[in-house]
Formats: C-alpha cells, sequence, structure tokens
C-alpha cells in the first residue's frame, strides 16, 4: 500500500559541506503558490511531497533520471525510497540530493545540500529553487558556465587508493555492458544511502562504473 514506509536512514551529509548552527536556521517563506519556489502565500505551508516534486522536476528537466538520484533526509521513506510526507519535521531538518549526470563525459555523481531552515520541507525547495537558477544560465547561453559551477558540486570520492573499476564491481574488465549494467545496479541497490548502505561506498561503486562507461 502506498501508506507503507521503510525506516528512515541519518542523513548523509556530503563531506566537506559546511553545517548550519542550530541557532542559526530560519523559518523559510517557500509556499504552495505555484508562481516561483520563493513566493510567500496564506494557503499553508509546503509540504514534503510537493517540494520532493519540485527537486525531481527539476533534475528531470537536466535529464536526471529518478532511478540515478537519491534524496537523503531523516525522515522516514516511501518505499520507492523518496521521503514521506506529512510527519514531525526531524531534530536536524538538513537535506542532501545526490544524483549522477549522465549529460556530462563519466557520468560525474553531483550533490547538493541545504540545512539552512527549520523544515525539510523548506530546505528541499531551497534545492529545487537553485537548480532552477542554475537551469537558468543555461538557458541564457551560459551553458560552459554552467558546467563549471557544478563542479563546485561533485560528489567527494571516498577514501581509499587507486582501484580498478572491474574490482570494485566483482566483475571480469572483459566483461560485455549488459554485464557491468547488472552489476552496478546490484551493488548501487545493496549499498544505497536511505537503505542503510554506507554513502562512501555507493559514490565508490558508482565512480567505477563511471570508469567502466569510459573505458
Amino acid at each position: 500500500m502506498s501508506t507503507e514506509t521503510i525506516p528512515a536512514f541519518p542523513l548523509q551529509w556530503p563531506a566537506g559541506w559546511k553545517r548550519t548552527p542550530l541557532s542559526s536556521r530560519t523559518r523559510a517563506r517557500f509556499g504552495k503558490a505555484s508562481s516561483g519556489y520563493g513566493g510567500y502565500t496564506s494557503r499553508g505551508e509546503l509540504t514534503v511531497a510537493q517540494a520532493t516534486d519540485r527537486v525531481l522536476g527539476e533534475l528531470r528537466r537536466m535529464g536526471v533520471h529518478d532511478f540515478d538520484l537519491v534524496i537523503s533526509s531523516n525522515l522516514q521513506l516511501r518505499l520507492d525510497g523518496l521521503p514521506r510526507s506529512g510527519q514531525r519535521d526531524p531534530e536536524d531538518p538538513g537535506v542532501a540530493v545526490y544524483w549522477r549526470d549522465s549529460s556530462q563525459d563519466g557520468w560525474p555523481m553531483r550533490c547538493m545540500a541545504v540545512d539552512r531552515y527549520d523544515r525539510v520541507a523548506d530546505n528541499l525547495a531551497a534545492i529545487a529553487a537553485t537548480l532552477d537558477a542554475m537551469r537558468a544560465i543555461e538557458r541564457h547561453g551560459g551553458a560552459e558556465v554552467l558546467n563549471r559551477a557544478f563542479t563546485g558540486f561533485a560528489a567527494l570520492p571516498g577514501a581509499g587508493g587507486t582501484e580498478h573499476w572491474s574490482d570494485v564491481l566483482e566483475v571480469d574488465e572483459r566483461a560485455s555492458r549488459e554485464e557491468i549494467e547488472a552489476a552496478y545496479r546490484r551493488l548501487r541497490s545493496q549499498h544505497h544511502p536511505d537503505r542503510g548502505g554506507d554513502a562512501d561506498e555507493f559514490h565508490r561503486i558508482t565512480k567505477a562504473y563511471e570508469e567502466a562507461c569510459s573505458a
């Protein structure tokens, strides 16, 4: 049933990103109004589901598939792995969104995280608004500027030395594309951060898959 949930897992905050002190978090002015993400409306606060839809919509416009992204927070999850609406905001309302950018060579892993506001929904909406603003750069002919800007949102790799992608994906280096894809999907599902997996291991697997695709 759609009301079923799976347990929440701790927020996977990206390495190297500063946290907003609890005393500095504020109430945002994001509302339900469809005309602009920042518009205030008296018709009620934005829900987690509505804010999630905004993030998904922005990433879809960037060519990112839903199965190539992770929304990490301290909320319980729906069975599809997205945060469930209608629950009390956790003490730490921060949100981190990870996605794989298939529009770039090597399919780099990107991330964006916001914890400025005291509600998960508003932090999600802030990420959506930021993505929308950055896409506007491309619409105005600044594709290279956008690409350079997004390099700052590259997910940091996990610790460890150089290793061959075939060892990480547990396949022979002469494996077919179908075998590599199957191994990647299996390991990605197994180590998905929002299913209890380790974020560093998840990034390690994604990096290996990127290397396999460009080999």
